[in-house]
């Protein structure tokens, strides 16, 4: 089965930041490739940060899918776990509450992504 691979940061009922990883099933659709299902999404936005970006602890704003185009950064978890990513790489933060994580660039040139805000869970 094809999947597209996916880090989780998620909050724990003591507020701890985590990592997890996931992955969207997708399923083939013929001459076209591999689907997976639809999302909600509420919105897109498209970000470009400073070379300098260290964003100390901080929880993320909504639920979102943040594809990395370029650079790489390094997320920190509230429990102190270290995890690079780089271009082509996937997030889904939903640590909206808590101690939340830190990010930061490294590597000193301008950084590209994209963030997919997902719509409310049904139960928010």
């Amino acid at each position: 089965m094809e999947v597209f691979k996916i880090t989780r940061v998620y909050v724990d009922a003591h507020g701890e930041s985590h990592f997890e990883e996931i992955a969207k099933p997708l399923r083939s659709v013929g001459e076209i490739g591999f689907l997976s299902e639809p999302e909600e999404v509420e919105s897109i936005i498209f970000r470009k940060v400073l070379p300098t970006y260290d964003y100390d602890f901080h929880t993320a704003p909504a639920r979102q899918f943040i594809v990395l185009l370029d650079g790489e950064i390094e997320i920190e978890t509230s429990l102190g776990k270290k995890r690079q990513f780089k271009a082509s790489d996937i997030l889904l933060v939903e640590d909206t509450t808590g101690k939340g994580h830190r990010t930061k660039n490294l590597i000193p040139a301008v950084r590209s992504s994209i963030f997919i805000t997902l719509k409310a869970k049904a139960e928010e």
